[in-house]
């Protein structure tokens, strides 16, 4: 694949996943942040490198890789805009199983469910990507 091709890839890979975290933010909290925008792009990226890397993976390794994904990056991206910049993007402090504030086992648990569809999304892009490749290069690549 060209570099140009995979560039383009990336990027809409990661406006998908950067949209569909953001709505799904919106409708269960009624808003979203930026910063929360590039995290779900990202997040959703690396999933579906890993997944279309190895797609014999079982879906509970799918789901534990995604929520080892999405858990690590909301620590990170919770510790700069919450922490470090104060912000107040959210605040899980009241939530039982908390590490400061910034991730708690409850939306671990959530991300986990919520990595079975982003699993099923990412085989979907990736049939989709993969047929384009034959249909530019023929059957062959």
């Amino acid at each position: 694949m060209g570099k140009m091709r995979r560039f383009r890839e990336d990027i809409t890979l990661f406006l998908f996943g950067g949209a569909l975290y953001s709505l799904i933010e919106i409708c269960f909290r009624g808003f979203t942040h930026w910063s929360m925008t590039i995290t779900g792009g990202l997040c959703f990226l690396i999933m579906y490198r890993h997944y279309s890397a190895n797609p014999e993976e079982s879906m509970l390794a799918k789901c534990l890789y995604g929520t080892a994904v999405i858990t690590a990056f909301e620590f990170a991206v919770g510790c700069m805009v919450n922490l470090l910049l104060n912000w107040d993007v959210w605040d899980y402090s009241a939530q039982p199983f908390n590490l400061f504030g910034q991730i708690c086992l409850m939306f671990s648990a959530l991300w986990f469910l919520l990595s079975i569809p982003a699993a099923w999304l990412c085989e979907a892009f990736r049939r989709r990507l993969d047929g384009e490749t034959r249909e530019i290069y023929g059957n062959g690549t």
